[in-house]
């Protein structure tokens, strides 16, 4: 266990469900949480390794399994891209790929036992002295809000440029006080702008928090359930005298999580992706 904490059941959870965090500037106005920066940062750099090298050694002869892999999920995303978006897929393709792999990742780092990276980094802390109850790490980039906020103001952000450069600044900012109600004349126009602004405004707001909340509740959901797996054994007086019985009840509650799980993490990095997608393509569509 992540330091092995002594204040029962509900010490462990929230010791689990705690970053490591940095606090700067002056009286700690900015905190980060390090530890979704950090895996965040590795899981992007281990996805430019095996990415680039793929494409540096693909070859058109027999290729290796490796490049199977990648040719299949390229080919796969590009023609999902390409009958999603209708027009230049030379920038959308790449980057629905990379928002796939990436969140893939960052959701699979729930697959490891939830124990494994927090008792080494608490076991690290004592070696050096430390106090190895303050040794707070949480692996899965996906189950911090902030992180999935992050991402989705990326793509809100990415959704104007796209709007703007394929409609130009006329157009772009003339749909927000004609659409979606469309009037004939001046006055008809006029008094349609404010609704047609207001609904413009909430249907941008929209995008990045359903982007966002969404991944971010099946994340920490999974999460929590695989913490909540691991108090099947937990040091208490009941467990103990049943350790024969929880075992294996822990075991198959695992095995039957993960195995679903498997299919969530999979499903949301597709959801984002393709959300994206749609919102890159409606944003290049005139009306």
């Amino acid at each position: 266990m992540a330091g092995e904490p002594t204040g029962g059941q509900t010490e462990y959870i929230q010791h689990h469900l705690h970053h490591l965090q940095v606090s700067v500037g002056s009286g700690k106005f900015w905190t980060l949480n390090v530890d979704s920066i950090f895996f965040l940062l590795l899981l992007s750099a281990i996805f430019l390794f095996v990415f680039l090298r793929v494409a540096r050694r693909a070859t058109a002869g027999v290729p290796g399994k490796l490049q199977c892999a990648v040719e299949l999920l390229v080919t796969f995303v590009d023609g999902l891209v390409r009958e999603t978006f209708h027009g230049s897929t030379r920038f959308i393709a790449p980057l629905a790929v990379t928002i796939f792999c990436l969140v893939f990742m960052m959701n699979f780092m729930d697959m490891l036992p939830v124990d494994l990276l927090p008792s080494l980094w608490a076991k690290g802390h004592a070696v050096v002295g430390l106090n190895p109850h303050h040794a707070f790490l949480r692996v899965v980039p996906t189950a911090d809000l902030n992180g999935t906020i992050g991402m989705s103001l990326g793509v809100f952000l990415l959704i104007q440029v796209y709007g703007v450069s394929h409609k130009g600044p006329k157009l772009f900012f003339q749909e927000m006080l004609t659409a979606p109600f469309h009037a004939t004349g001046v006055v008809g126009k006029i008094l349609l702008a404010p609704a047609n602004l207001l609904l413009r405004i909430i249907e941008e707001l929209v995008r990045p928090l359903s982007l966002s909340l969404r991944l971010f509740g099946n994340m920490y959901a999974g999460e929590l359930i695989f913490i909540l797996i691991a108090l099947m054994t937990f040091n208490a007086s009941w467990a103990s005298k049943l350790t024969y019985v929880m075992l294996p009840m822990q075991f198959v509650a695992d095995f039957v999580w993960t195995a679903f799980h498997i299919l969530v993490i999979t499903l949301q990095a597709f959801i984002f992706m393709m959300l994206t997608v749609v919102y890159l393509s409606m944003a290049a569509t005139k009306h």
